[in-house]
């Protein structure tokens, strides 16, 4: 499988906390000219992005729409070289 490439409106999840991706999200959508963010995790982080998103239309954003969710899995050799499958959600919201 082809590596997805990663638009400049991109939010990508990982270890630190729910609020500096919605940060990072709400300074995209205060660009000039930024109409969609799309909000891409994997593995264990798939759950904070779902909350990054949902805290972005309750909180921040009202008029913020999920404009498409596209989930898929990755296949990646761990440490051991061992093959394994993770789960990969991207999550596309538009003002």
């Amino acid at each position: 499988m082809a590596a997805v490439p990663h638009p400049t409106n991109a939010v990508l999840i990982g270890r630190k906390p729910v609020m500096n991706y919605v940060l990072a999200a709400l300074r995209l959508f205060n660009q000039e000219g930024v109409e969609e963010v799309v909000v891409r995790a994997r593995g264990r982080n798939v759950c904070k992005a779902v909350d990054t998103v949902e805290t972005l239309r309750n909180m921040f954003l009202k008029d913020l729409k999920v404009k498409s969710i596209n989930i898929y899995s990755e296949e990646v050799v761990d440490e051991q070289g061992k093959k394994r499958r993770v789960s990969s959600i991207e999550i596309v919201v538009a003002r």
